[in-house]
């Protein structure tokens, strides 16, 4: 039995969740409301207004897989409505920034022509400074997809250590080649 996926959602106050008969789970909450629409095989009920459950029909490896994952979707989209969630990244480099402007995320990191990338729906994304990003939303997935994508405009170089990195993120500064015995 899945240990993740017999484990009930705790409803907090202030939070709907509602099941509809199309597999669909609405949750709505101080933030906003997050829909998923769920496998057809998973059995989510919602027990009072205290927890959900998720249930599986059998012990297929399908099943039990979908089983975890299924909570672990409905655990994130109540979390997400309550507190939300966010990431920051930050820019490392001698002329590297990022800024917001008409609805774009205009990163200039040593290309003749700075990135240009168009902020999704329901996301927010800010710039305390310039060498900041910090990109907030409901959704758990989205965010860290935006994310990932603000990264690979300019991952960071293990040689230079320059280029887009997370925040929590460490990047071990690699030794270059050595220049090897002269020829006379």
């Amino acid at each position: 039995m899945s240990r993740i996926g017999k484990k009930p959602v705790a409803i907090p106050t202030g939070v709907t969740v509602t099941v509809s008969d199309e597999s669909t789970v609405t949750v709505k909450g101080p933030k906003g409301q997050l829909d998923f629409t769920f496998h057809p095989d998973m059995q989510v009920e919602v027990e009072g207004s205290e927890s959900v459950v998720v249930k599986r029909p059998s012990n297929t490896k399908q099943h039990r897989s979908l089983h975890g994952l299924t909570r672990a979707l409905i655990a994130n989209m109540v979390k997400g409505v309550v507190d939300g969630y966010a990431i920051s990244l930050d820019i490392l480099g001698v002329g590297y920034d990022g800024k917001i402007q008409d609805n774009q995320l205009l990163l200039r990191v040593g290309f003749a022509q700075p990135a240009a990338l168009d902020i999704p729906a329901g996301l927010t994304v800010a710039c305390p400074n310039p060498t900041r990003v910090v990109i907030t939303g409901l959704d758990k997935q989205q965010v860290g997809q935006f994310a990932a994508v603000v990264r690979h405009v300019r991952p960071p170089n293990p040689y230079t250590t320059k280029g887009i990195k997370y925040t929590t993120e460490t990047i071990k500064k690699k030794v270059g080649k050595a220049l090897g015995s002269e020829r006379s």
